[in-house]
């Protein structure tokens, strides 16, 4: 078997690609050719305008609807308030007012006065936009707070009653 030797011209020019420059994206363009609007940002905290919106899309039924069951599982509270179930687990931590059960498995069941007192944990640091140290001060001064949020709420509702039958006059 004989050994065959490769050799290299130097002198010739080869087809070395050049390194590709990176060029920056230009803003994105529609159809008409105008560069379109960017979109807000939803990362970071909401201003007070967007937390309102976001309070009123809550899906927490009313009183009789809300006590008719006994326990709700931890996935059908997270959709009630339209939050992860990882901030439910910090709430519960972090407030001395939230004691699910817990069943043999360790799933959380939550009793009616528990979405309660979420709703309350809820309306403080997310509308109210209150630090989590400050929300546990506010419970522990204020004992009545949840009677205070109680008839709030009920006046809410009746504003957007009232304003109902206004729009439909």
């Amino acid at each position: 078997m004989a050994l065959s030797q490769i050799s290299f011209d130097f002198d010739a020019p080869q087809d070395i690609p050049s390194p590709k420059k990176t060029v920056k994206a230009a803003a994105p363009v529609n159809t008409a050719g105008e560069a379109k609007p960017r979109t807000a940002s939803t990362r970071g905290r909401k201003s007070l305008k967007d937390a309102a919106a976001m309070a009123d899309n809550t899906a927490i039924p009313p009183d009789e609807q809300l006590f008719a069951k006994m326990y709700y599982s931890m996935s059908e509270v997270a959709l009630m308030f339209r939050v992860n179930l990882s901030l439910i687990r910090l709430w519960e931590n972090e407030f001395d007012v939230l004691k699910p059960r817990k069943n043999r498995k360790g799933d959380r069941l939550f009793r009616p006065e528990d979405i309660k007192s979420l709703q309350l944990i809820h309306h403080l640091l997310r509308e109210r936009k209150y630090t989590m140290q400050g929300a546990k001060e506010f419970l522990k001064n204020n004992r009545k707070a949840t009677e205070k949020f109680e008839l709030i709420e009920g006046l809410n509702r009746l504003k957007d009653f009232l304003n109902e039958l206004k729009a439909g006059l």
